[in-house]
């Protein structure tokens, strides 16, 4: 670890000179790339020296107690080693936290999808409480969310629903919320009282720029319509509203949010593509023969990751088998302690491959 550590500082060291030379800051590109990593680094190199400080107090601590004749002094050593070494070893932990891969995607923006599954009108019903938790949970943490396409259930809530989510570290802060959320309570659409089991999909997919992921436009068709809902005066009146076919494919993306057709049809693009990354994702990791599954999965409520259960104010994700009984609140947006489980668990299997 020490080793790893050292190559990091130097090249903490190396980046610094890099930022400052003249070539780097004429190309913004290139400079805000030495920017990210000198911050990344900076963060691991300040813990490390905090780390090497911690190891220098405890290496005096030991030659007091070894050699100081004055029983006083030997005592005050002693009790410095009993704070230290503690301190070393949450130090470590952290480093080792800090030096596990990092997915180059989780500083990304995101795409965040939610689908109505099994269950009729309370599906549609539940996916909109699942986007208002979502809304509010980003407005929480400082995220934005914006709508970009949108497809009303009869009786509220949504059949569909497409946003993207931008801010620091989105898509690694949403990335295991993908997968099918079920709920189990009496509908609003229930006459007789009788608990009933609906579901919901929610894809959460890394934003890919046009370096990333090539698309041939002539792959692509394009369409345009009015825009329906919130909208204000360009609502069914200019063709603003775009619809992209990927023709290969048969992936259509649609995006509505802006009064501009060309800003619609530059986010659906964005769309279009981090779906594409998906596929390709997909297709590369079954080839290397990694047991991943599909991350939507389909719709059904067996197919489950988390469950929110009324009667009993209960939520559980399945996959750590972490349970809270504050289910109004976790509907209002505060999902922070199941995204740090789910982050735990993640970086505890990391951990344990690299061992």
């Amino acid at each position: 670890m020490i080793q790893k550590l050292e190559e990091i500082k130097h090249r903490f060291e190396e980046v610094g000179q890099l930022i400052v030379q003249p070539d780097a800051m004429a190309d913004m590109k290139k400079y805000s790339q030495l920017s990210k990593e000198y911050k990344d680094l900076q963060k691991i190199v300040e813990k490390y020296d905090e780390y090497k400080d911690v190891l220098s107090n405890i290496d005096n601590a030991k030659q007091v107690i070894k050699t100081e004749k004055d029983e006083e002094f030997r005592e005050m050593a002693k009790m410095e080693l009993d704070e230290l070494d503690p301190k070393k070893e949450e130090l470590e932990d952290e480093l080792k936290q800090m030096l596990i891969p990092k997915d180059p995607n989780d500083d990304k923006d995101a795409i965040l999808e939610i689908r109505a599954g099994t269950g009729g009108d309370e599906a549609a019903i539940f996916a909109g409480d699942l986007f208002r938790m979502y809304q509010r949970f980003c407005e929480r943490i400082g995220l934005k969310l914006t709508v970009l396409d949108l497809t009303e259930g009869t009786s509220g809530g949504y059949k569909e629903i497409v946003s993207t989510v931008s801010g620091d570290n989105a898509y690694g802060t949403l990335k295991f919320e993908s997968g099918v959320h079920r709920v189990q309570r009496v509908p609003q659409t229930e006459t007789q009282g009788r608990v009933h089991t609906s579901a919901a999909t929610v894809a959460v997919l890394p934003e890919m720029d046009d370096v990333e992921v090539d698309i041939d436009m002539n792959d692509v068709r394009k369409d345009t319509f009015c825009s329906s809902g919130p909208g204000g005066q360009s609502v069914n009146t200019t063709y603003s509203a775009v619809r992209l076919t990927h023709i290969p494919s048969g992936i259509v993306v649609s995006c509505q949010d802006q009064k501009s057709q060309l800003k619609n049809f530059d986010k659906a693009l964005k769309v279009l593509r981090s779906r594409l990354y998906e596929i390709e994702l997909a297709k590369h990791n079954e080839a290397v023969g990694a047991q991943r599954k599909s991350m939507v999965g389909s719709g059904d409520r067996s197919d489950k990751i988390r469950t929110y259960n009324y009667p009993q104010s209960r939520v559980t994700d399945h996959r750590i088998n972490y349970s809270q009984h504050n289910l109004p609140a976790v509907m209002d947006g505060e999902i922070d302690e199941f995204i740090e489980q789910l982050h735990m668990a993640e970086s505890a299997m990391k951990m344990k491959e690299g061992e």
